[in-house]
């Protein structure tokens, strides 16, 4: 008795809240009461053929009414009206509501940061939120994403829904440091990682589990103090710390009319001159800078200015530095080179 108890309550609480469970189990039992009450009203022209009753009965539920099959004796067009058409129809509502109800759950939960983008990669995550600053950074990364890269992924916890619904995707997280927010946000497979936290000590706690976690991206984070970035950069110089560069700017313009538009044309993503990086091939043969200098030119009509080799950056190369695979060349263009459709034979013809 008490085990009967139990599945009667469960049955309850699954008819309640109209689980997928109960409205199966209702429309089986309805579709065979129809079919039983159909049968002993006499109507076994198609009530005997199972496709024809299964026709019949979509095309009440859906209220369609081709009336190319209908009860032909009073009895049948009563079971008809006042079992099979209404209870038809109720549970062909059911499913319809409950279609509409999980796809608009759905989104509410995408937008409020319940979705799971696990299964994304070579996308940016950005983790943390400034008002205005982050949507700066996000904007700016949203102009820079080329067609058919994946959308950016923001990691917050003070956000009660996505700020950019329309360009961005968003998980939210009850603390920045959290493995399974970034897991949820595909961040093992991402192409980079932007910190910037509340608060420098957040920002070096979420970079540090980003850095630990997620091995294959390239985390970058940024610090209101000079000291908080030499203590991370200490625990683990694979992480590029970024600090405000305000104060320099200002000697350099004042020093050197000009340098701060300078620095904003090549920083800037969305103007022309803009500084990009390229990682040289592992297929491609060691040249001299000055033949990549004049290839890049002749062929592409972009400027290199460095080269950077296991982090050290070098922005006034020798002619003849010889540039290895695995080096990353920096050069100053209106737009990104695409990696694919570079000429690099002519680099080392050009070193000759």
């Amino acid at each position: 008795m008490p085990l009967f108890s139990q599945y009667l309550r469960r049955f309850y609480v699954a008819l309640a809240e109209l689980t997928w469970g109960a409205i199966l189990a209702i429309a089986i039992a309805h579709f065979l009461a129809s079919w039983l009450l159909l049968e002993l009203a006499g109507e076994s022209d198609f009530v005997s053929r199972p496709v024809d009753f299964v026709y019949y009965y979509i095309v009440t539920a859906t209220t369609v009414g081709y009336g190319d099959l209908s009860p032909q004796t009073g009895a049948g067009r009563l079971v008809s009206a006042f079992i099979v058409l209404p209870g038809a129809i109720a549970i062909f509502t059911a499913v319809l509501g409950k279609l509409l109800s999980a796809v608009s759950n759905s989104w509410r939960g995408r937008m409020k940061g319940l979705g799971n983008f696990n299964d994304r990669a070579d996308h940016d995550v950005v983790m943390g939120w400034r008002e205005g600053a982050t949507q700066r950074l996000l904007s700016l990364i949203v102009e820079e994403r080329r067609s058919g890269e994946a959308p950016t992924v923001l990691i917050a916890k003070e956000l009660e829904q996505n700020p950019l619904p329309d360009k961005i995707d968003y998980v939210r997280v009850e603390r920045l440091a959290d493995p399974a927010g970034l897991e949820r946000a595909g961040a093992a497979n991402a192409r980079s990682i932007i910190v910037r936290g509340s608060s420098d000590d957040e920002t070096l706690a979420a970079a540090l589990v980003a850095s630990a976690t997620c091995e294959r991206a390239h985390v970058v984070a940024y610090f209101d103090f000079d000291t908080s970035a030499e203590i991370l950069m200490r625990q683990n110089p694979r992480i590029e710390c970024v600090t405000s560069l305000s104060s320099e700017l200002m000697v350099r313009a004042a020093r050197d009319p000009g340098s701060s538009v300078v620095a904003s044309l090549l920083l800037s993503a969305g103007k022309e001159d803009t500084a990009f990086s390229l990682k040289v091939p592992e297929t491609v043969a060691p040249f001299a800078y000055d033949g990549a200098l004049a290839a890049l030119r002749r062929h592409h009509a972009v400027t290199l200015v460095g080269m950077a080799r296991h982090g050290n950056v070098d922005l006034n190369c020798k002619e003849k530095t010889e540039i290895r695979s695995g080096d990353v060349l920096y050069y100053i263009a209106d737009q990104r080179l695409d990696p694919g459709r570079i000429v690099w034979d002519a680099f080392a013809k050009d070193s000759a």
